[in-house]
């Protein structure tokens, strides 16, 4: 595969989906000199992690044309996934959505933002629906297949549409989830294996650093 390292991809029938990878990423537990978070990351993304996010310009479930700047003004985790997925989606957005519960108790204010990767079926009011029966602070993003190309390669996701010629099609995707600070960016990012509370604990040692 030309030395490329692979990325690991999650998709809707639990199945794992192998593609040559853009980022290489590992659980760690050090820090950089001179760096607020130290203390706070548990992995590291080769390149730092300024390598991994950026602007964009998205449709929110309200039909608004959003940015970054106006979507990001809270601790934020992201997620790249779609609402037809029946297994790996709804577990990734219930633990997020649990994180969210548990730092709401701890006096910290975050979101959760759901980024399709799934536009064709995943309208503002498909969204909506979805983000309001999973966390009233979850916000969900669509737009144009060039809208959601340009979003994904910003944050190093891969998917595949596993088109089987019917409207039950499956999408193969990235399952990471990001933590993205406004004015600070993509600061970190927790594997499908991370617990509500690891999340919790994680999001708000790098919340209070910023305070």
């Amino acid at each position: 595969m030309n030395d490329k390292r692979l990325l690991l991809l999650g998709t809707s029938s639990a199945a794992a989906l192998l593609v040559g990878g853009w980022l290489w990423m590992s659980q760690t537990g050090a820090g950089a000199n001179g760096d607020v978070f130290a203390n706070c990351r548990t992995s590291a993304v080769a390149g730092g992690s300024d390598a991994i996010g950026g602007s964009f310009e998205l449709t929110s479930e309200t039909g608004a044309r959003v940015t970054d700047k106006d979507i990001i003004t809270k601790p934020s985790l992201m997620y790249f996934g779609f609402s037809f997925c029946p297994d790996i989606c709804p577990l990734d957005n219930s633990r997020n959505s649990e994180a969210l519960d548990l730092l709401d108790d701890r006096g910290i204010n975050a979101q959760a933002l759901f980024v399709t990767v799934d536009p064709g079926r995943d309208t503002p009011e498909v969204m909506d629906r979805y983000t309001d029966n999973m966390h009233e602070n979850m916000i969900g993003l669509t737009g144009s297949e060039e809208d959601i190309a340009a979003a994904a390669k910003a944050w190093r996701v891969a998917y595949e549409v596993q088109d089987d010629g019917t409207e039950d099609y499956s999408v193969g995707h990235t399952t990471m989830t990001y933590l993205v600070l406004p004015e600070y960016g993509t600061v970190e990012f927790f594997n499908r294996d991370v617990t509500p509370e690891e999340m919790a604990d994680t999001v708000a040692c790098f919340a209070n650093a910023t305070s």
